[in-house]
C-alpha cells in the first residue's frame, strides 16, 4: 500500500506492507533511530512518536496508519528547550528511554504549559525508565515548562 505522510516536516511517500509496524518502518526503512523497541507491547514508551500532536507508541501502530498524518520524532523537534532541560536536570540516565520521555513531555506541555506533579506523572505513565527513579525526569519537565514560560511562548515548536 502506498502511504503519504509528513515525517519531521518532510513529505514521505512509500510503499509499505499492510502488516508492517510503524516502528519497524520508521527505524528500518527510514532510519529514524531515536525510536527504540523496548517491550514491543506499548508498555515502556521507548518507541513514542508524535502523530498529529499526540504521543503514541509506534510499536502498536501499523505503518499504513501513518498515511495522511504528521509524524514527529525527536530528530524533528526544532525547539531544544525540552531536550536541554532533560540534560540540565540530569534526567537522561542511559538515554534509551529519553527520546520517548521527551516526546511525551512535548505532548504534555503543548496542551498544559504549567502541569502539576500529578499531571506530569499521569502524562508520563506510558514511559518507563529502568535506570533510576522519576524525580529528575519530573524536574526536567518542570524546568522545560519554566524555560518555555520565560521564552514567552505558549506554543512549543515541533
Amino acid at each position: 500500500m502506498i502511504i503519504k505522510f509528513k515525517l519531521n516536516g518532510k513529505e514521505i511517500v512509500r510503499n509499505v506492507l499492510p502488516h508492517k509496524r510503524a516502528i519497524d518502518f520508521l527505524r528500518d526503512d527510514l532510519g529514524i533511530l531515536s525510536i527504540k523497541e523496548g517491550c514491543g507491547e506499548g508498555e515502556c514508551g521507548a518507541c513514542t512518536i508524535l502523530v498529529n500532536g499526540k504521543n503514541v507508541h509506534s510499536c502498536l501502530m501499523l505503518a499504513v496508519e501513518l498515511d495522511g498524518k504528521e509524524v514527529i520524532s525527536i530528530e524533528g523537534m526544532k525547539d531544544n528547550i525540552i531536550k536541554d532541560a532533560y540534560v540540565e536536570a540530569g534526567a537522561v540516565q542511559c538515554g534509551f528511554c529519553t527520546p520517548g520521555f521527551i516526546i511525551s513531555t512535548h505532548a504534555l506541555l503543548s496542551k498544559n504549559p504549567e502541569p502539576t506533579d500529578e499531571e506530569i506523572d499521569e502524562a508520563l505513565e506510558g514511559n518507563l525508565c529502568r535506570c533510576t527513579g522519576y524525580l529528575k525526569i519530573r524536574d526536567a519537565v518542570k524546568l522545560a515548562a519554566k524555560k518555555l514560560k520565560e521564552k514567552g511562548s505558549d506554543k512549543i515548536d515541533s
